[in-house]
């Protein structure tokens, strides 16, 4: 009887037969994606373009900060080094 109580509770936990595993799920192939930039709705071979030429269309690093303010990061960084040598610097 408690064998047949466990069968019966086992089978209950079971996810129905129509229920897609997620192993499969993981392994499907998408054929559509959206734009990363305004959303839209677009095949595969297009966001693949769409992707490539955002990697072409990068901004050059130095160009991410300001001049005044890489000058001001580079003389913070000094002093950091000159307060390791002389401790009394303010």
């Amino acid at each position: 009887m408690q064998y047949l109580l466990l069968m019966v509770l086992l089978m209950v936990q079971l996810p129905p037969p129509e229920d897609t595993p997620e192993e499969v799920m993981r392994a499907e192939i998408y054929t559509s994606a959206r734009s990363p930039i305004d959303g839209r709705p677009l095949s595969a071979s297009e966001y693949i373009e769409e992707l490539d030429k955002l990697a072409e269309d990068t901004i050059p690093p130095q160009y991410y900060v300001s001049q005044e303010l890489r000058e001001l990061i580079e003389l913070l960084r000094l002093r950091r080094l000159l307060r390791r040598f002389v401790p009394f610097v303010p």
